[in-house]
């Protein structure tokens, strides 16, 4: 059966860290209760004034909080802001306290700022990804690692930690660019599509990533799909809801360098920059929507995001409650789709 998962969002600075770690656990727990097993957390550093708790202590906490059955993802790591020893023993060390429960998502990183910051040339971050990938799977599964790359060399080190999963946690790679879609389909378990991306465009991913998962002898089974999602008693009112408390953060999401929008004018039009990826409606036509995405596309998880930071924890509750309620019960409901047309 298709699971959902439940997207954790970034939050102002205005409120407290403590306040927002708080909401998390009552966000996850209102998640659990409503049928979601699988909770997501993003990240960035120095994010002016939005704020994420960073994933590895985070989920480390969570894994004591939530059900044996709940899986934890980082949903994505900027793996290429990492030296690939360090980040390979974090999440390890985070696989064995999940209890094997931990999926790593990563991804290449879009802000040139926060490159700078941690003094890694911008222009290297997709080598330093494909290298800390190789390097990071050898440390998990050999005894003896050397490794002489471009931007990293091993020669004959002795890993002392592995995950508890055989051979790794799963690894995840989000990406909106075709090359970033490659490197999943190349060193990844899993493509992990971004929530604006069109159904037409997913399908042409997946089948790039079938390919090369073909190259390596690796099977292609069901793919995460993430989706931001806002249920209300009719479209109109859907639609009105989630201009208030999503269109900010689209724009913002513009101006920090992420062009996913490019050729829309989220200002003026927003409903139609939005109307081929966001899955906004009444109870009805949300199951429809994401009832034709898993039963077209090979699907499993279905990661949402209920939550902006505009959305306070109660606001950010009722719109779990609703989904499990009126919709999370319908996707569950369905088998997961292994075909890819």
């Amino acid at each position: 059966m298709v699971q959902v998962g439940l997207l954790l969002s970034d939050v102002p600075k205005s409120v407290s860290p403590a306040q927002q770690f708080k909401d998390v656990l009552r966000i996850v727990d209102a998640a659990q209760e409503n049928g979601f097993t699988y909770i997501a957390i993003g990240q960035h550093f120095l994010y002016g004034d939005l704020r994420w708790l960073q994933p590895v202590p985070l989920l480390a906490r969570l894994a004591a909080h939530v059900e044996p059955h709940v899986k934890l993802v980082t949903q994505i790591m900027i793996a290429p802001l990492y030296h690939p020893v360090m980040l390979a023993e974090e999440i390890a060390t985070l696989d064995v306290v999940t209890e094997g429960r931990l999926i790593f998502g990563a991804g290449l990183g879009y802000r040139p700022e926060e490159f700078d910051y941690l003094g890694i040339p911008f222009k290297e971050r997709a080598g330093r990804f494909d290298e800390s990938l190789q390097v990071m799977k050898k440390l998990w599964t050999e005894d003896e690692v050397s490794f002489q790359g471009k931007y990293f060399q091993l020669d004959g080190v002795r890993p002392h930690l592995r995950p508890v999963q055989d051979p790794h946690p799963p690894i995840w790679i989000g990406a909106h660019a075709m090359a970033g879609v490659r490197r999943a389909g190349k060193y990844g378990d899993a493509y992990a599509t971004p929530p604006e991306t069109p159904k037409e465009e997913v399908l042409e991913r997946f089948r790039v990533v079938r390919d090369l998962f073909a190259e390596r002898g690796k099977e292609f089974g069901p793919q995460p799909l993430r989706r931001n999602v806002l249920v209300a008693d009719t479209r109109e009112k859907a639609m009105q809801e989630y201009a208030r408390v999503a269109q900010g953060r689209y724009l913002t999401y513009m101006n920090k360098g992420l062009d996913v929008m490019s050729g829309t004018d989220l200002e003026n039009e927003f409903a139609k920059a939005v109307s081929g990826h966001a899955v906004v409606g009444d109870p009805e036509q949300v199951v429809a929507q994401l009832t034709d995405l898993v039963t077209t596309l090979p699907v499993d998880p279905l990661l949402m995001r209920p939550q902006w930071p505009t959305m306070d924890a109660d606001e950010t509750i009722a719109a779990i409650a609703r989904l499990g309620k009126e919709v999370v019960p319908s996707i569950t409901a369905i088998p997961a789709n292994r075909e890819l047309s």
